[in-house]
């Protein structure tokens, strides 16, 4: 028998990673007109979106979650869902349910909200874990299985999930396992001065989202996730970003680190944002610009560290300062 060597990976161009960033500038500017003052956090959402993730916004009430999901959803011309999460919702009002129907003498699949291109779950840790857990198989591998039948949801897809860190009674706490499906966690905060003022002296508008039109369609985001697979990845990246991780797993106010699956988000979302400067490779510097929201919601904190009012984004600047990053090169 004849083996055949695997033939090597197509890399992304130097043009095609320009015309990557050009779009994935309109979209981010698209989305600005609504979700005035925060850029950066816009980024992270349409890094996610490209790469193929999941993001979990944790943040206190008004301050924008919900229009930012239904802003990205306006920018691409796709459907989208929003599912209040409540103590009484049931795992089939998420995923749909399977129903007799009399005259046809047949089972009918029903679909839940889920099955859109965006999904809004909104304060999802006010669920019981059981409707919790009905999101894991559909945000890991894009497919729900009901009554034995699989039934695959539209691609792209993306569950933007909300949280509120404040008020936690009555709420349940997202176990690690689902953390770690979200690709990346931030917070939106309030606006600054300038952005608030231009907000109060707007507020005729009610819907900033509304006002939005599309920029893409859903083939035009598959398109991009295909070109960011393509970006390169040095083997000195992949090696720092392994120390990174064995290095997390070494500190002792950690008792957990940064898990395999973890690793492989980082270098995702490392060749998207890449991708969004406009470059077809990855430097040490995507790398630590996105550390925080890759790894916030990985690591967790003893009970001694916690007690001891050690934050994680402490502990994460601690972590990239002790690994050193490789050299660039030209």
């Amino acid at each position: 028998m004849t083996t055949t060597q695997s033939e090597a990976p197509v890399r992304l161009t130097t043009g095609q990673a320009a015309e990557f960033s050009k779009v994935f500038e309109a979209m981010a500017t698209n989305i600005g007109r609504a979700v005035l003052g925060k850029q950066h956090v816009v980024r992270l959402a349409l890094t996610c979106l490209v790469s193929g993730g999941h993001l979990l916004l944790e943040d206190v009430p008004g301050t924008g979650k919900t229009m930012l999901a239904r802003a990205l959803a306006s920018t691409v011309d796709s459907t989208h869902a929003r599912i209040q999460f409540t103590p009484d919702l049931l795992p089939a009002d998420v995923t749909g349910v399977t129903v007799y129907d009399q005259h046809q003498g047949s089972f009918t699949f029903h679909p839940g909200p889920i099955f859109h291109h965006l999904v809004l779950a909104d304060e999802i840790n006010r669920a019981s874990p059981k409707t919790q857990s009905a999101l894991l198989e559909v945000m890991e591998e894009g497919r729900v299985t009901v009554d034995g039948v699989t039934h695959a949801v539209p691609q792209p897809f993306m569950v933007i999930a909300t949280q509120n860190p404040i008020e936690q009674a009555g709420t349940y706490r997202l176990p690690e396992a689902q953390l770690d499906r979200f690709l990346m966690r931030t917070s939106l905060g309030y606006p600054d001065a300038e952005n608030l003022d231009a907000l109060l002296l707007d507020s005729s508008v009610r819907d900033r989202a509304a006002q939005l039109s599309p920029v893409v369609d859903a083939a035009a985001v598959s398109a991009l996730r295909e070109l960011s697979d393509r970006v390169h990845v040095d083997r000195a990246i992949a090696a720092y970003i392994r120390r990174i991780a064995e290095a997390s797993r070494a500190i002792e106010e950690v008792k957990l680190g940064l898990s395999a699956r973890g690793a492989l988000a980082f270098v995702r979302v490392a060749k998207t944002w890449a991708a969004a400067q406009g470059r077809a490779h990855v430097v040490p510097a995507d790398v630590t610009a996105l550390a925080q929201p890759v790894l916030s919601h990985r690591l967790l904190l003893s009970a001694e560290a916690l007690f001891s009012q050690v934050t994680i984004e402490g502990v994460i600047d601690s972590l990239m300062a002790s690994v050193p990053a490789p050299e660039s090169r030209a």
